[in-house]
């Protein structure tokens, strides 16, 4: 028998796909265009908006003949064993290839925010948790196990991360991003693409590009950035993504920038993404993202139109079910309104990333390699718990109290105490899917900080209550809260979010904020607790920063967790008991007051506080900023305090400092390094963030980091819309934070304005001595 050419490995993956195109019917090739989301639900209950009127009908056992392009969340849409679940989607495989004329299987993919969304899959910390470790090659650890966990069951593409940059606070989605730092959400954004892709697994890049910055914090509202905002903010970590991180797909995003969606936009997807930029992946779209086209953006007639629309821009595969790219397109490419090669464009580069995952092989085999299936192992824990331990930001301490005394009476109190999934955000499967599904249990070993405490704790007498709900209206229970207060050494209030979607919770995606007031009547509770004289320790689990000016200088410590996963009780424990030093880092300023935002840390001057506006936007702890249990000493500064150096607008300078850890305990400092400019030929953000630096130290022990600047990270976009490197004066400052500057080293440019082009150093190198 002879081998067809597009099944022969010896041929390059273009020749292979060449010879497959030539042999595929219309309907075949659009086949490959498109995914199924078998079970989806069509009730208004669904983990996606406008889920239940934009799944159509099909009849599956007909629309696999033609072949199909992917299988949408086998694993999470609804709770499944996962060795079943595998089998399950082996034996769908095995129907997909066998159904077809060249039996090509699906390419599956999950949700993998944080974490494998699979009943009985780990749930990690939530990506605001990732970037408060400023820990890239942790969080590359913890991608590289969800990558091995997902091809353990037959997954191959995952929808993660994100690298939305914050904008406003208020937008629900602000956990599931890593920060408001471009340079810290594309540094540790590319670690997670990395340890995706090392597992075989297709990182998705999502949601390019600008979703996080819309009118109002509004889910899915236009966005009215400015270019440069656009080029210098926005861009930047999916830059970051697919050169240094490798990433295979990207997923346009919902919103519409200046009256262009982006699902529609071919300067977008095409001209920068793949003529610019020089990615070869796959686009796919956001869920139902080419059908609003059509029905929310209202740039398409009629679902054929919106398939025009999304194809001409560079949207290769429609997700999550059939409806554009099916029968819909194949009328309009035979009636000539849509040219087939657009059709060609797209399934071409589907079936090359099926060439390389071996799926066009003719030994493929869907079946699990029969090694035991566990998503929730034992190292796993081991991970979640060191991320939740290093995320938590310890952000006042002023008398010390913390840690606790081993002995003593401690009252908790607040409705995130006794609750598990106070610790998980929106996109685990406790919170995204199980809500639709009362009757099965969690899955997950999950303890809550009451549990935790009292464990980490044992000679404490604890007593709790909660005193409200997360967001209800009442305040019947503050009367018990008071009195187990008034009763105890201390009172540890926990309060926060409950994580949902679309209105459903206080944080997660649909679930906006009109301001940065704690949910609820919490704000009343810390009123009545604080009131009592007992000193009170505030420990926030949420998913985005809240006002907390109103309680500054009445608190006696404050802790903030962002979404610690389902290790985050022992790991919170753990640093008010002592156990663990924090070490975490704020990924996003913490505001003064509930009204004087939204606002993040990269702000030009008439951004900051001032005398042309009553309202002070000064946060009340700022990006970068966390404290200890121990002191460090930061010394040998190697740079200039005073004079000036002067290097080329192509040149580079080294900037180095010893750290020593001057305090009785081990612990970790992050050196962080900024970039001032006094004088540009546009506005510059006061300070910004290009380097940074973990350094986990022993007591009295001193490790020495230097940081290689290069004057390409003084770069932005100028008038013209060119990414240029100016000549003149500039400030590296390296501080404990954004606001916190320990030492200044001043240079200047010189030489002709330097236009970048495609390979220009995103990275500032670090080096770690002794």
């Amino acid at each position: 028998m002879t081998t067809a050419p597009w099944r022969d490995r010896a041929l390059s993956a273009d020749a292979r796909v060449d010879d497959l195109l030539s042999r595929m019917t219309l309907e075949e090739k659009t086949a490959q265009l498109y995914g199924v989301w078998v079970g989806a639900s069509t009730d208004g209950h669904g983990v996606a908006p406008h889920q239940h009127d934009m799944t159509a009908d099909y009849q599956w056992d007909e629309l696999i003949t033609r072949g199909l392009g992917q299988l949408t969340r086998p694993f999470g849409t609804a709770p499944v064993d996962p060795a079943l679940g595998a089998q399950a989607l082996a034996r769908a495989q095995r129907r997909i290839a066998e159904a077809g004329r060249f039996g090509i299987p699906a390419l599956a993919h999950e949700e993998c925010l944080a974490g494998f969304t699979a009943w009985q899959a780990t749930a990690y910390p939530v990506p605001l948790a990732w970037g408060a470790t400023f820990h890239p090659e942790l969080v590359e650890e913890m991608a590289a196990r969800i990558g091995r966990d997902l091809a353990s069951v037959g997954v191959h593409q995952g929808l993660a991360p994100v690298l939305d940059v914050v904008r406003d606070p208020r937008w629900g989605r602000v956990e599931e991003t890593i920060g408001e730092d471009p340079y810290l959400v594309g540094t540790i954004g590319s670690a997670y693409v990395r340890g995706l892709e090392s597992a075989g697994i297709i990182a998705t890049l999502k949601h390019f590009a600008g979703y996080a910055s819309s009118v109002g914090a509004r889910n899915l509202a236009p966005v009215r950035a400015g270019v440069r905002e656009f080029a210098d903010v926005t861009l930047p970590p999916f830059e970051m993504a697919l050169r240094e991180g490798g990433a295979r797909s990207v997923m346009a995003a919902y919103n519409e920038t200046d009256g262009v969606p982006a699902s529609a936009d071919p300067q977008l997807l095409t001209q920068l993404l793949r003529e610019d930029w020089g990615f070869t992946g796959t686009v796919v779209s956001d869920y139902f993202g080419i059908g609003f086209l059509e029905t929310l953006h209202r740039v398409a007639g009629t679902p054929a139109e919106a398939a025009h629309v999304a194809l001409a821009a560079g949207i290769d595969v429609e997700l999550p079910t059939i409806r554009s790219y099916g029968d819909a397109l194949v009328t309009a490419v035979r009636a000539g309104d849509v040219p087939e090669s657009l059709v060609d464009r797209a399934a071409r580069r589907v079936l090359a990333q099926k060439c390389e995952l071996g799926l066009l092989d003719e030994d493929w085999r869907p079946e699990p390699d029969g090694r035991p299936i566990d998503l929730d192992s034992a190292g796993n824990r081991a991970l979640a718990r060191r991320i939740a331990e290093e995320s938590v930001v310890l952000l006042d301490n002023p008398g010390g109290l913390l840690p606790l005394a081993p002995d003593t009476r401690i009252a908790v109190v607040g409705p995130r105490a006794a609750d598990a999934l106070a610790m998980l955000g929106c996109y685990s499967f406790p919170s995204h899917v199980l809500p639709s599904h009362p009757e099965i249990p969690v899955g997950l070993d999950i303890p809550t900080l009451l549990e935790s405490l009292r464990t980490e704790l044992p000679d404490a007498k604890v007593t709790f209550a909660e005193g409200c709900d997360t967001s209800g209206p009442d305040t019947s229970g503050f009367e018990e809260a008071v009195a187990r207060t008034a009763e105890a050494d201390v009172c540890v209030a926990v309060l926060g979010d409950r994580a949902g979607l679309f209105g459903r919770g206080t944080s997660g995606e649909g679930c906006d904020v009109a301001d940065l007031q704690l949910p609820g009547v919490q704000a009343e509770l810390l009123d009545a607790l604080v009131s009592t004289g007992v000193p009170v320790v505030l420990v926030l689990l949420t998913g985005r920063p809240y006002a907390l000016g109103r309680w500054h200088g009445q608190l006696a410590s404050v802790v903030q967790a962002f979404f610690p996963g389902e290790e985050g009780g022992p790991a919170v424990a753990g640093v008010l008991s002592g156990r663990v030093t924090p070490s975490g880092r704020l990924p996003v300023s913490v505001p003064r007051e509930r009204g004087g935002q939204p606002w993040t840390y990269l702000q030009p001057p008439l951004g900051l506080a001032g005398e042309v506006s009553s309202l002070d936007p000064t946060p009340l702890y700022p990006f970068g900023h966390g404290l200890s249990y121990t002191s460090f000493a930061w010394e040998d500064f190697a740079g200039e305090e005073t004079g000036e150096t002067e290097i080329g607008t192509d040149g580079s300078y080294e900037v180095s400092v010893t750290v020593r850890n001057t305090g009785a305990r081990a612990g970790a400092e992050v050196v962080q390094l900024y970039l001032h400019d006094p004088v540009a030929s546009v506005t510059r953000p006061d300070v910004r963030l290009i380097g940074y630096q973990r350094l986990e130290l022993a007591s009295g022990a001193a490790r020495r980091v230097t940081f290689w600047f290069h004057a390409d990270l003084s770069a932005f976009t100028d008038r013209a819309g060119r990414r240029v490197v100016e000549p003149g004066a500039l400030e590296l400052r390296l501080g404990a934070s954004s606001a916190e500057v320990r030492h200044t080293a001043r240079v200047r440019l010189v030489g002709a304005v330097r236009e970048l082009g495609a390979e220009r150093r995103l990275r500032c190198e670090t080096e770690v001595g002794p």
